[in-house]
């Protein structure tokens, strides 16, 4: 009672535009009171099933995640069909699952977040029919979400990390550095020019067949190629670096992995062993194409991040380099980024490596954002479409600035 007391006294003294905002942020269901905003997000823009409700203060009520990680290591990749049936499988039971370790319902959700580009299409049309189901059943605002600001956006989960800052996005599909300067406000300074990073690791493990090794069978490509980088030498084989005379801030892996290709086949003659089948050196070759690897993205890094302290975009108490994406979750990577973050006094933030990899919490987090700055908030979906293809981000013209 004499906390109600308090309240109240403090309400009475507030101005009444104040004091309708402060009930308008209480929702009062029979039994149950939540102070803040929830938000359902849901993932489905590759081969992971992920849903979570998180709060506006970033605490995590539920979660779930269905991986087909293991299926499609049988079928040598993902397979867009075969993605989506498995999405269609399983996305009800994920949701349910999440809400109810949630202890929320649907009526309490104050919206609902879903992932719709960009991704295989096949797999973001299962998520976005499903949420619009959702809110058209129970009248909620729908809070569509581009992938990559969502990983972008992460770390802000767990660490009070303010605008503006550099991040560097690597993943499966995607390879980029921007500047994060708002919400929705990125400048991009680089990215892939063919490929991601992390599909380079994947072809590699699989084309040195570790799906047949009993240590590595059930891992992805990127995380089996770390591990077994651990036993090798990567002095033994000297990869030329990408875009090695170009003074910009861009990416490139596809000459690597025919340089690759190359060693394998030639190693395969050498050693008589047919294709297939696991070579004596994989351990070398995996340390030396994951050295080049983390080395190409941190020279691309380290000239983005001079370039912004120069532009003034990262100042001496505001110097961020944030890394997220799956990639980011492999730690000799993350140790080569950190060469670099003190040689430049930046601070480099990575979210726990569970946050790295696709989830639900970084959807429903980043429609949290969006729910208290106002963007981006519908409330009729008539007409809204997946998007498969990479947004368009407006260019810093880095590619002028020599170092």
């Amino acid at each position: 009672m004499l906390t109600v007391n308090k309240t109240l006294g403090v309400l009475c003294r507030l101005p009444k535009w104040q004091i309708h905002g402060f009930l308008r942020s209480f929702t009062f269901r029979p039994g149950k009171q939540f102070l803040h905003k929830l938000v359902l997000g849901i993932e489905t823009s590759c081969d992971d099933t992920a849903a979570a409700v998180v709060d506006e203060t970033g605490s995590i009520l539920g979660e779930a995640i269905h991986s087909q990680t293991e299926v499609h290591l049988k079928t040598g990749g993902i397979i867009p069909s075969v993605a989506q049936q498995l999405h269609r499988e399983n996305i009800e039971q994920i949701v349910k699952k999440t809400l109810c370790a949630s202890g929320v319902t649907p009526n309490e959700l104050s919206a609902v977040a879903t992932t719709v580009k960009p991704g295989l299409a096949l797999s973001l049309g299962v998520g976005l029919e499903y949420s619009l189901q959702l809110v058209n059943q129970y009248k909620k605002p729908f809070i569509p979400i581009h992938h990559m600001e969502a990983h972008a956006l992460t770390i802000r989960i767990t660490n009070k990390v303010d605008f503006p800052f550099l991040v560097l996005l690597v993943s499966g599909g995607h390879c980029l550095l921007a500047i994060v300067q708002g919400i929705s406000d990125f400048l991009l300074l680089g990215k892939s020019l063919d490929m991601a990073p992390g599909d380079l690791l994947d072809k590699v493990a699989r084309r040195l067949s570790l799906i047949k090794h009993p240590a590595y069978s059930t891992m992805s490509g990127g995380k089996a190629i770390e591990h077994l980088a651990k036993q090798g030498n990567r002095l033994h084989f000297d990869f030329q670096h990408p875009l090695h005379y170009c003074r910009n801030c861009n990416f490139s892996f596809s000459g690597l992995q025919t340089a690759v290709d190359k060693i394998i086949t030639q190693k395969e003659k050498e050693e008589g062993v047919e294709k297939g089948h696991i070579l004596s050196c994989a351990a070398d070759i995996a340390a030396a194409v994951q050295h080049t690897v983390a080395s190409h993205i941190a020279k691309r890094t380290h000239r983005a991040i001079l370039f912004c302290q120069q532009r003034g975009f990262l100042t001496p108490s505001n110097a961020i380099l944030v890394v997220s994406g799956g990639v980011a979750s492999n730690l000799y990577i993350r140790r080569t980024l950190e060469i670099v973050t003190r040689a430049t006094n930046c601070v480099l933030l990575c979210p726990p490596v569970k946050l790295c990899t696709d989830n639900g919490i970084m959807i429903a987090w980043n429609g949290v954002e969006r729910l208290r700055a106002g963007l981006g908030i519908l409330y009729n979906t008539e007409g809204l479409r997946y998007e498969p293809k990479e947004l368009t981000v407006k260019p810093a013209g880095i590619a002028s600035y020599v170092i």
